[in-house]
Parts: C-alpha cells; structure tokens; sequence
C-alpha cells in the first residue's frame, strides 16, 4: 500500500509459490476518507478476480499435463476453466464434456452437476442446441439434485435463475439470482445477471444499476461481452440512443459470435438514423442465425422477452429501430 495525501495505492501480485513465476497484478486506487468502502470493493473484486485467475491457471496446468487418469476434481477444474474463457459452442461443448467425465466416476458430485447444467443453459442461450426442451429438462434434474445435496451453494441458485429466465420464469429467476447474491455478495455473475433479469421485466434502470455493480466487483470479467451488451440494451430500453451503441459496439468487439450483440446494435443504428450501419449490422445478426429473419421468429425464439412490460418499452424503441433497419414483422 502507498499513501500520497488522501490518496491511497493498493498494489496486489499473485505469484506461483512453487515456480516463482508471476501470475497476475492488479491496482486499486481509493480516496483515504473512503477507506471503509474501499476495503469491501477491493475485497470483492480480489476474491472475484483471483478465483478466476486460480480456475484458469489450474486448468492450463492440467492441460499441459494431459493426465492419463485425471480425477473428478482435475476435470470439475478443467471445465470451468472452459467456461471462462470467451464463449462459444466449441468451449461449452468441451466444458459439458469434462463435467460428463467427472459425474460419470463421481455419480455423486455436486459440482459437476452444476458444471453440466450450466454448459446445457448457455448452449441453449448461445443458440447452439439441437434440442433445446431436453437440454432443459436435463438441467433442471441436474439442478434440484444439487440442491437436495446442497441448498447453500450461490452456483446452483445462480444456473438455476439463467435456467428460470430462459424458461421465462422471469420473477422466479430474480428470486433465484438474489439468493445467489445473499450467500455470496461477491458473485459477479449473479450480479449482472440479476440485471439482465430485471430488464426484461421491463427495469432497465434497475437493471443498469446491478450490471454496473457487476462490472465493479469483476472488471476484468471473462464474459464482458454480455455485460456491454445488456448494458447497451438497457439504454435502449430507454432511449438514450449515444450511450447504447457505445456499450453494443463494445460488446460486438468482444465477441462477435452472439448473433444477439448484432441484432441489439442494428436496433440502435436504426433508432438513431445510421440506416446503411443498422442494415449491415442487421445482417450479420441473420448471417449468424438465418432462420431468425422477422420479428415473429425473434419472439418466439426468445419467449423471455415477451414480457409485457419489457415489450411495451421495446415497442418504442428496439422494435422502431429493428424495423428501419429492414426487418419485417413477419
């Protein structure tokens, strides 16, 4: 810690205790009559961070070693070392094989039932599944088991609201996603995604709040792409045209797989005038998902934003912005 007035330095450096070698620094700067406040974003951001950076060290490491007999935990470890990487269906995919490993020699384990499900709700989300009802029905089994062996997990309670909000359980997915956060203030995930929950019950300042306070407890999060992105849709949602295309061209930049990133940033072109732009982003959305070619198909693919408070906003401002970009209703 250095101090320089009321100014206070906090450097952190996460070394290899067995090779000496440097892992990963961070610096947090704070204000010194604001030390208390300080203390706990600091530390929420630590233990955020450092379990990300730990996961995937461990999971290079057990990819190097390409172990002929890996244990449960080796592949629990390696999967969700997958699921933090930048998403795709080729990482889920591979994530939900190492889980598959583990609970086939630990029928019993918690965590790679929460691994599974978890890979399942994001191939879904990411539009990646060939059968979204039975990648569903699967989750959810696999989540009410590890809730019978452990109620008190964040992670289970945190799958199960993406699970609630794919199946538009929209009030249980927000009850889901605030018991995640009461028994871990520091998961980022459940954070945002309390946010996104709430936008789609038609909140977006609410919902632009708790995604904010996500990024602020994980600003090097693994998945900023969604946060940009729902952020920039919350924006929408009420009109301020400027900040919205900043945060979806962010989140287009981070990765560029989600065809749902394309058809948001289309929305605000249109909305704002840049009709060419809107058109061309409009295009790469259907490029990604050809079959999602009218405002009909995008509903019914997407009942979660059926909503009518959700839609009663959109009407104003996504849907007139979808449409000048030239998509039709039906």
């Amino acid at each position: 810690m250095r101090r320089a007035g009321d100014q206070v330095e906090v450097n952190v450096q996460l070394i290899d205790a067995e090779s000496g070698a440097h892992v990963w620094a961070d610096r947090f700067e704070t204000n010194r009559r604001n030390l208390a406040g300080a203390k706990s974003e600091i530390t929420g951001r630590l233990t955020r961070t450092l379990n990300l950076e730990l996961v995937q060290d461990a999971g290079r490491r057990i990819e190097q070693e390409k172990a002929v007999d890996p244990d449960v935990r080796d592949l629990v470890m390696r999967g969700w070392a997958l699921l933090y990487r930048p998403q795709s269906a080729a990482t889920f995919r591979k994530a939900k094989g190492a889980f598959e490993q583990a609970l086939e020699i630990d029928p019993r384990s918690v965590d790679a039932r929460i691994g599974i499900a978890s890979a399942l709700v994001n191939i879904i989300f990411g539009g990646w599944s060939s059968s979204v009802p039975q990648d569903q029905a699967r989750a959810e089994d696999l989540l009410l088991e590890a809730l019978e062996r452990d109620a008190n997990r964040s992670d289970v309670h945190a799958t199960m609201g993406l699970l609630r909000r794919q199946q538009n359980r929209l009030v249980e997915s927000r009850i889901e996603w605030e018991t995640a956060i009461a028994l871990d203030r520091n998961n980022a995930t459940a954070i945002r995604n309390l946010g996104i929950t709430l936008m789609y019950l038609g909140q977006p300042e609410a919902a632009i709040l708790q995604i904010d306070k996500g990024m602020q407890v994980s600003p090097y999060d693994y998945n900023t792409s969604v946060a940009n992105w729902s952020s920039g849709l919350s924006h929408l949602l009420l009109g301020r045209v400027d900040e919205d295309i900043d945060f979806l061209r962010k989140a287009r930049g981070a990765n560029p797989r989600f065809y749902y990133i394309h058809f948001g940033l289309a929305a605000a072109l249109g909305l704002k005038g840049d009709i060419e732009d809107a058109r061309a982003a409009l295009a790469e959305g259907i490029k990604l998902r050809p079959e999602l070619n009218s405002l009909a198909a995008w509903r019914a693919h997407r009942p979660w934003e059926t909503n009518p408070q959700f839609t009663a906003l959109a009407e104003k401002t996504m849907y007139v912005g979808l449409h000048r970009a030239g998509f039709p209703d039906e």
